[in-house]
């Protein structure tokens, strides 16, 4: 272990004892190889700070820890649950309670990046941040004329400008060093770390995270939902300027809306709460299903209503630093699986979970359904808008612990997201049947994903790629009959298949299953 890690984790540790954590932590079995850290950090043991619920003296002490452990906090709020409801609200206040930074080291920042002076982009800038998160914050400003002029802005329209804090990059790499760390010592001591996989759960959350410094990356994204979303009366996503974004800097449209959890003013103005709950509901699995691209941050500070109109109001999204996807094969089985779960087809629900590899291949498809039915059954004798989506995925969680089943770290974006957008549905609304809004999506998605036109279309895209594959097919088989003639089955020399190789490997990057599926018979073939 590097010093420099085992330096964090003592700071880390002093953090906890300081704010009375100290327990929680030494009831983890996770953290007992580093109980010794205690003792290491005497300093601290008169230093505890007893004031405060235990909920406000965790969010202290993830604020003292700084960025990577803030996100975390705002990661695990949404997860009411899992989390007791005293807690979750403390750590809500994470997302839009971070102490911001100097205006004037914004200003640096963006003079740095455009080489020229903010008063040439800007004919006004508001030191004083809007808001402040944990990565980066934001400031109003205005175009100047020749600004607005050069990328097409409203000249007399207010813009956000987005800045990344000074130094952040080097202390989320030193934290996530940490963490990478620290789960190794977790797999390496408990089964149920290497069960929940959590180091590959820390190389997603990296992946995540270090996307989110990159403020080109977050532009692409915001413009990719906006396409997404054109002309759409469920979301609006704001305009971006991309002239004026760089990697610390983006610079979009300003949205004016009231703040999702503002349900005061929302009622003042008689909005059309039920109607907005539903629609958050169907832009999700609108994302998900038929985008395949989803805003995954989408906490009550990143999501605003547009009122223009109450009885039809609008969601605006904001900060898309985090946004997820899922291969064809992973959207499929979850689709189908919502779907099964709908329709209680326990039996289907288990073999689609054998089926795509979420637990192991021997797993008896009946005990499964046998355990799925014992605990899914008595919830569903409620009505189904009480049914809680959070509900029956923990249940289904318990059950697939018992089968061994290995946590998919490609999923837990959309896991946090489909809670939260439930969780923020029935604040909205609690009448909200989650289920009766979701099906008819899902259902439509499967037929159109079946239907002639789709496979029709699907064909005429892999034509390119199977007649590229069906011409290196000969040259490979005079190849395997000339070596078996030989006596010697081999694989030809390097030189004289390199060509052939590359060629395939291209359209292999392009090819659906289906096709990778044929091209793979007829090499098995060749060369079985």
């Amino acid at each position: 272990m590097k010093w420099s890690v085992f330096a964090r984790i003592v700071q880390i540790q002093r953090v906890l004892v300081r704010h009375g954590l100290d327990e929680f932590v030494a009831a983890t079995h996770l953290y007992r190889p580093l109980r010794f850290l205690f003792l290491a950090s005497p300093w601290t043991w008169f230093e505890r700070r007893r004031g405060g619920s235990r909920g406000e003296r965790l969010r202290l002490a993830l604020e003292e820890l700084g960025p990577i452990f803030i996100k975390l906090g705002q990661a695990l709020s949404t997860r009411r649950d899992l989390l007791p409801l005293d807690i979750a609200d403390e750590l809500a206040k994470l997302q839009d309670r971070v102490p911001p930074f100097e205006g004037s080291l914004a200003k640096l920042s963006i003079e740095k990046a455009f080489a020229k002076p903010v008063s040439e982009i800007f004919s006004r800038f508001d030191e004083t941040p809007l808001a402040a998160a944990s990565i980066a914050q934001v400031h109003v400003a205005r175009f100047s004329p020749t600004a607005a002029q050069l990328c097409g802005a409203p000249p007399d329209e207010d813009v956000i400008v987005k800045v990344l804090r000074p130094g952040m990059r080097e202390r989320i790499e030193s934290d996530l060093e940490v963490m990478h760390t620290i789960a190794a010592i977790a797999k390496r001591n408990s089964s149920e770390a290497r069960r929940l996989r959590v180091d590959e759960i820390v190389d997603e959350y990296e992946k995540t995270i270090l996307d989110e410094l990159d403020l080109m990356r977050e532009a692409a994204n915001a413009s990719q939902l906006r396409r997404n979303f054109e002309n759409s009366d469920l979301l609006h996503v704001p305009a971006v300027y991309w002239d004026f974004c760089r990697v610390n800097v983006m610079v979009m449209e300003r949205i004016r809306g009231v703040t999702i959890s503002d349900m005061q003013t929302l009622r003042r103005l008689n909005t059309n709460i039920p109607l907005l709950a539903t629609n958050g509901v169907k832009i999700f699995f609108t994302q998900v299903f038929r985008h395949n691209f989803f805003h995954a941050d989408m906490h009550p500070g990143n999501i605003f209503v547009l009122v223009d109109d109450p009885a039809s109001p609008r969601y605006a999204a904001v900060d898309f630093g985090i946004v997820g996807t899922l291969d064809l094969r992973d959207q499929n089985y979850l689709a189908e699986n919502f779907l099964a779960v709908f329709d209680r087809d326990y039996r289907r629900v288990a073999e689609l979970h054998v089926e795509s590899g979420w637990v192991p291949r021997d797993t008896r498809v009946d005990e499964m359904e046998s355990a799925i039915r014992t605990v899914l059954e008595p919830i569903f004798n409620k009505p189904i808008k009480d049914i809680s989506f959070g509900t029956v995925l923990l249940r289904l969680f318990d059950i697939s612990r018992r089968f061994d089943m290995r946590i998919q770290p490609q999923l837990i974006l959309l896991q946090k997201t489909l809670l939260n957008i439930e969780g923020l549905g029935r604040e909205l609304y609690p009448e909200l049947d989650i289920w009766q809004t979701a099906a008819p999506i899902l259902r439509e998605w499967m037929r159109e994903r079946m239907s002639l036109r789709t496979q029709l279309k699907h064909i005429r895209r892999q034509i390119p790629d199977v007649l590229t594959v069906a011409r290196a097919l000969p040259a490979l088989a005079k190849i395997a009959v000339q070596q078996a003639q030989d006596g010697t089955l081999k694989w030809a020399a390097e030189e004289e298949l390199a060509a052939l190789r590359e060629e395939i490997r291209r359209s292999e990057r392009r090819r659906s299953a289906t096709t990778i599926s044929l091209s793979h018979s007829a090499w098995v073939a060749l060369y079985g």
